[in-house]
């Protein structure tokens, strides 16, 4: 027997080994309940948050824009359209690297400086994660077909088919219609983000800014799963986008190109109001511009030259020209003054050709240097005697002309449902205390009494007060829209001016004769008109001061310098159905320059128009 084995303790060593095995087993057992705790709390308690994890990584919540309503004349014409339009989108989560990206996209689309600074503004702006970004609009087929070729190495860009806002008559309803572009960062911080969630544009003028909310519609959404180069495997779930609502116009179309091709290359505006209900059949703003333009963005050289042009054709003149209305405003300045019983339907004075107030040192001159002779209210409106007026003015005064001339509709917004709209101004004491902070003088009561002065009015106040006096006096605000969906829009009466009947009947008669006698001053546009007569006034308004002892001479002044044209009628004068208001800017003579267009007007809208039988005699047969 060996040496060593006389000294092992086999007892011993089996002791410790097997308490090293107990050890080594409890060591075991503790990492396996370890496991088993760590399995229980994946696996169950924590089941709900991993699956919800792993679903986030594969399905994303999409948002589907609405498609957009349509805009409709009266004819049921379209104004505002959606048009498809292939978009190059991007989707920056699913780029190896937007840099590396863009360098790809260049050697397959052409893209310009203002798509990088679109793309980079829509980045910094709110979306949805994993949200495409719209990054080139209405790609050609030639491109479609080279991004089709490298799509593979071109992870993240995808090219979607989407309706793009299109206006097909373009210039001719701009200043109406509007139009939509980008939202902005200013707009951003108004508007719901949720509900323009998957929108890229915002109306911004027009119509399309005024009923915003109804053409939007409602977003939908769509449960997408994607692959993990974020390409779409399909759709799990989808919320129907609700769409927006189609808006219909009182305008006329046909009448809307009709104006405007008679007002190409003058600084004008026309306004045609339906007398029935104050729907706007036409509003004419020139020069215009191509709405187009706008929609997907328009470049920095395009619209500088649409701002430094000085016919200014972003500038609605319908709605934001305010001008000296001159002698349109004679009628209902004369309605004022028979009711206020400042004249009488007798009334005369003799024109010399000039009036002097009196206490006054100042001459006022009238358009005719040899005067009118003796004139009454009648002859006053026919002639556009400014002597008359004058002392008109004077003995009505100018807190009757404006308390009468605010309910008639001047100074303050008419209402009409567009933005923009300015108010002009219908002056007074107060107001001039207010406005230039010095007293009123009676200087300040003759000048608006012929329509100069401070008074100022926008060309739909002129058809506007126009129709309250075809109307005698019923107050209806201007409309463009007639119906939202189905739903149509109707029109209120908001006052009513009350005059006695035999004043209405002679001032009308007195604005039938300005066309329909020799003496008229708008005479010239009645030869022709077989079926119906027109109730007009002109009138010419000072671009520019004149001194009293100076003639004016057109052919002294600059196009800029000159007169403006107006003209101010309703039709059929017996039986109104329609006023207009015209101005032409520096076109020096309403009935030369502004009546023609309102011809145009009245006989594209009468064409067809019966008159009633005349009972008890007939009216004056027209020169």
């Amino acid at each position: 027997m060996r040496e060593d084995s006389l000294f092992r303790d086999e007892q011993y060593e089996s002791r410790l080994i097997l308490g090293r095995l107990q050890i080594l087993a409890f060591v075991v057992m503790v990492v396996l309940a370890m496991l088993a705790l760590r399995y229980h709390y994946l696996q169950i308690e924590q089941f709900d948050r991993f699956v919800t994890q792993s679903d986030e990584n594969r399905i994303h919540v999409r948002a589907v824009p609405p498609t957009r309503g349509l805009v409709f004349d009266r004819n049921g014409i379209v104004l505002a359209e959606n048009r498809p339009s292939y978009t190059l989108t991007i989707v920056p989560e699913n780029t190896d690297g937007l840099d590396q990206l863009l360098d790809k996209l260049a050697n397959v689309v052409a893209i310009s400086d203002i798509d990088l600074q679109r793309f980079q503004e829509q980045l910094e702006t709110y979306r949805r994660p994993y949200e495409p970004v719209p990054f080139r609009y209405n790609l050609d087929e030639q491109e479609v077909a080279r991004f089709a070729v490298q799509q593979f190495d071109l992870v993240g860009a995808d090219i979607q088919v989407e309706l793009i806002r299109h206006y097909p008559l373009g210039e001719y309803f701009a200043h109406v219609v509007g139009y939509v572009g980008r939202i902005n960062d200013r707009e951003q911080a108004s508007i719901d983000l949720e509900a323009y969630a998957g929108s890229h544009v915002i109306g911004k003028t027009g119509i399309e800014r005024q009923y915003e909310t109804e053409l939007l519609g409602v977003v939908g959404y769509e449960y997408v799963e994607t692959d993990a180069r974020g390409n779409v495997l399909r759709i799990l779930e989808r919320h129907h986008p609700i769409p927006g609502q189609n808006i219909h116009l009182n305008l006329d179309s046909e009448l809307q190109i009709a104006i405007q091709d008679q007002l190409v290359g003058e600084q004008a505006a026309a306004v045609a109001i339906d007398t029935n209900n104050s729907g706007v059949l036409a509003l004419v703003s020139t020069p215009s511009f191509d709405p187009n333009l706008f929609v997907s963005g328009i470049s920095t050289r395009e619209y500088s030259a649409l701002l430094e042009n000085p016919a200014k054709p972003l500038f609605n003149r319908a709605l934001q020209g305010q001008y000296p209305p001159g002698s349109t405003v004679k009628p209902m300045f004369g309605l004022i003054a028979l009711q206020e019983q400042s004249i009488t339907p007798e009334f005369t004075l003799f024109d010399p050709g000039y009036y002097i107030l009196e206490g006054q040192d100042r001459v006022s001159r009238d358009w005719k240097s040899q005067g009118h002779g003796t004139v009454d209210l009648t002859k006053a409106i026919v002639e556009s005697c400014n002597v008359f007026y004058y002392e008109l003015g004077h003995r009505t005064g100018i807190e009757s002309l404006s308390d009468y001339g605010l309910r008639f509709g001047l100074g303050h917004k008419t209402g009409i449902d567009l933005p923009g709209e300015q108010s002009g101004v219908m002056p007074s004491p107060n107001w001039k205390r207010g406005a230039r902070g010095v007293a009123w003088y009676p200087g300040d009561t003759i000048n608006v009494g012929v329509g100069q002065g401070f008074l100022l009015v926008t060309p739909l106040q002129l058809a506007q007060t126009t129709a309250v006096i075809a109307r005698k006096g019923s107050v209806i605000p201007p409309s463009l829209v007639s119906a939202i969906g189905d739903q149509p829009v109707l029109s209120i009466v908001s006052d009513q001016i009350e005059i006695a009947e035999e004043h209405w009947a002679l001032v009308h008669g007195a604005m039938r004769d300005v066309v329909h006698t020799t003496h008229g001053t708008a005479q010239s546009i009645n030869r022709g008109i077989d079926n119906y007569e027109i109730a007009g006034k002109t009138g010419t308004a000072q671009a520019i001061s004149v001194a009293e002892d100076v003639d004016y001479d057109d052919l002294e002044l600059e196009k800029h310098q000159r007169d403006h044209a107006l003209f101010v009628a309703f039709a059929p004068a017996d039986n109104p159905q329609f006023s207009v208001g015209v101005i032409v800017e520096n076109g020096e003579h309403g009935g030369s320059m502004a009546a023609p267009i309102a011809r145009v007007i009245f006989d594209k809208l009468l064409e067809s128009y019966v008159p009633e039988p005349v009972k008890n005699g007939g009216a004056n047969v027209p020169n």
